[in-house]
């Protein structure tokens, strides 16, 4: 990997990034919210041989730091596509244009992989942004490697192609442009509405049976989804979005993701409905994942936000993943197993089923698939 550029929007976030601690009731301590921000504090991955913390020095100097800013690093990437093998995923390959996510979803599972970069999953996971500015480039090579067979590709499976750093480095863009010229099948997972800006390309692909979109709907609380989803489009825009994407002819999923035992699992049949009305045609939903570093940060949060339902949800979550707090298990990782876990997937499909989400899902076509040119092959005249 080589940095070619970094954009700042504001001034550098500084190294450790947490407030001043408050105490409470139940004798723990975690840092004060910061404003625009889903992680408390960032603390040092798990493959750092020194940590560090922040200690107040008796001025309460740590109420003083800056808002942190946003750092956007270009990179060049030396490939674009990750294959899996996970039988509980439906997708064999996805394209991620983007580390790091600044939408700052508290309990995103891909905090974690922050770490490999020498970074915390924490503050530095939602302010360094990684975005591989020669994603379409390598697109374009991969796609035109002789043998290469065409499966859909997933788009934004780890961190959201249309976080903010989109409006401006344009990755995803260039990403769907290769795409629709290979009539290529891609299938686009966001929780924004900045999606909404490529319809020019969505729509005609969709229309050949090449797109479709699934828009994530956590909540349809806005102060719920202030609190977790700090920089994501409000629940009534991501509504709107799913309304814009159906009226355009692109096939459209609503994503109850992730549910949150005693935070959000009540409102599962309205978000469906709401999802139902405004146009979506599938649906879906995964259990709170909480992976490595994400167990501390989640817990932290929940003391910062709800701390009379702190043992409670970490209770219902433990009895999601045999007593742990995450286990990874093909299967059980995206669902958990248990009587409460059963009786959430019970109560989705139900809902689901009543208002006819998923009874016929919308396929993607490979058979129209054209290789781009090699580099330096000779245009064919005939």
């Amino acid at each position: 990997m080589t940095q070619s550029d970094v954009l700042t929007r504001g001034a550098a976030a500084p190294a450790g990034g947490d407030r001043r601690p408050r105490r409470l009731r139940d004798g723990f301590e975690t840092p004060s919210p910061r404003k625009g921000r889903g992680a408390l504090s960032n603390a040092t991955g798990r493959f750092e041989t020194q940590k560090r913390e922040l200690e107040d020095d008796g001025w309460a100097s740590l109420e003083d730091l800056p808002s942190l800013r946003s750092i956007v690093a270009r990179e060049r990437a030396r490939s674009i596509l990750t294959r899996n093998e996970s039988p509980d995923i439906s997708f064999d390959r996805s394209i991620n244009p983007y580390r790091g996510c600044e939408h700052g979803c508290v309990y995103c599972f891909a905090r974690p992989t922050h770490a490999f970069l020498g970074l915390s999953p924490g503050l530095d996971f939602e302010t360094r942004i990684f975005a591989k500015i020669n994603a379409a480039e390598l697109l374009e090579r991969e796609l035109s490697a002789p043998g290469y067979q065409p499966k859909p590709i997933a788009v934004g499976s780890n961190t959201d192609p249309y976080q903010p750093a989109e409006r401006t480095e344009r990755v995803t863009r260039g990403v769907l442009e290769v795409l629709s010229r290979a009539n290529h099948p891609v299938a686009v997972v966001t929780k924004s509405a900045l999606v909404l800006r490529d319809l020019d390309l969505l729509a005609p692909m969709a229309k050949k049976g090449l797109a479709k979109v699934a828009v994530s709907v956590t909540t349809l609380d806005p102060v719920l989804a202030r609190r977790m989803e700090p920089r994501a489009a409000s629940p009534q825009r991501r509504l709107e979005t799913i309304a814009r994407l159906t009226e355009a002819g692109v096939p459209t999923a609503a994503l109850t993701a992730p549910i949150i035992p005693a935070i959000n699992d009540a409102e599962i049949e309205t978000i469906l409905e709401r999802a139902a009305a405004a146009g979506a045609r599938e649906a879906g939903y995964v259990m709170l994942r909480l992976p490595l570093e994400l167990r501390d940060l989640f817990a932290e949060w929940l003391m910062a936000h709800y701390p009379d339902r702190l043992r409670h949800v970490l209770s219902l979550v433990r009895s999601t993943r045999g007593g742990k707090l995450y286990d990874a298990a093909f299967g059980k990782r995206m669902t958990g197993e248990g009587p409460y876990a059963w009786m959430i997937g019970r109560r989705f499909e139900a809902a689901a089923a009543r208002l006819g989400l998923g009874k016929s899902r919308a396929p993607l076509r490979c058979d129209l698939f054209t290789p781009p040119p090699r580099v330096g092959e000779q245009l064919r005249l005939f």
